[in-house]
């Protein structure tokens, strides 16, 4: 069994050992929220816009996608749907907050001068007999083959205190190219829909190593967790999301009992290592 690890279960690790342990060991499900829903939608369609020629890629033409692209969505998440109970199944208002952050976008990009290489690119490589993968929402390659990563997040841009982990997602994704491909993203890009704000980081050789250094180490940490079953909790300001707060020991809680296969389960590749679009 070949070990995995994606951003987003790296991130959980970072974050809190006991969310790590109630989403990959106890698999307990994240209801998905409305900022989730309008997120995944957003992302469908710039992702879709691309698919037009480059002069009919207008913000007329972008909000027109929302409802075929909604209406694709929610037949593949059915769940999708109950959201709107509170609207009475109404799409209007849903759809208006989506064309405000789509009209953001337009602000800060102009994609009639963009041809991206890929779109929701998947990525994967192996160090030290661990496997990184992951999605990566844009990659474009200037004629000299620079690469500039993309990432569309539809909240606010972080404090200070929280941008680290948005760029630790930027740069385990710069790592994964740098060892496929041989050469080193020339900028990261944190794109925010929420406050129309763009974080951009330029790494180097010796980000990128210490990335792997951390991946490594996190995975290790990982591993003797799952041998110990000792999954403290770490509480922060995080935990006013978390949506298993009110099982969490640091609260009061107390979590289910660890299954027997606790220790395979903390460490099985198709869990750790599931990659999925991060579309926040």
């Amino acid at each position: 069994m070949v070990a995995a690890l994606s951003p987003s279960r790296a991130s959980d690790f970072m974050s809190c050992p006991m969310l790590y342990r109630f989403r990959v060991i106890d698999k307990l499900p994240s209801a998905p929220t409305q900022a989730t829903a309008r997120g995944t939608l957003v992302h469908a369609v710039l992702e879709r816009l691309f698919d037009l020629p480059a002069s009919e890629r207008t913000i007329d033409a972008a909000v027109g996608l929302v409802p075929q692209e909604w209406e694709r969505l929610s037949e593949e998440e059915p769940a999708m749907l109950d959201l709107l109970a509170e609207h009475d199944g109404r799409t209007d208002e849903w759809f208006a907050g989506a064309a405000t952050l789509l009209q953001t976008w337009f602000g800060l990009e102009d994609p009639t001068r963009l041809e991206p290489a890929e779109r929701e690119l998947y990525v994967e490589t192996e160090v030290d007999g661990l496997v990184l993968r992951g999605y990566v929402d844009r990659l474009d390659v200037a004629p000299g083959g620079a690469m500039r990563v993309v990432d569309y997040k539809t909240g606010r841009s972080p404090s200070e205190h929280f941008e680290a982990k948005a760029l630790f997602q930027m740069k385990f994704y710069a790592l994964v190219l740098w060892r496929q491909r041989g050469v080193i993203p020339k900028r990261l890009q944190l794109v925010y829909l929420g406050n129309g704000e763009i974080v951009a980081y330029e790494p180097d050789e010796q980000d990128l190593l210490g990335t792997e250094r951390k991946v490594k180490a996190l995975w290790q940490a990982i591993e003797r967790a799952a041998s110990t079953g000792d999954w403290r909790p770490s509480p922060s300001r995080l935990c006013d999301w978390c949506d298993h707060r009110a099982l969490c020991p640091a609260w009061g809680g107390t979590p289910p009992p660890l299954p027997e296969d606790a220790a395979t389960r903390a460490v099985d590749p198709e869990v750790t290592g599931e990659a999925e679009p991060d579309d926040e």
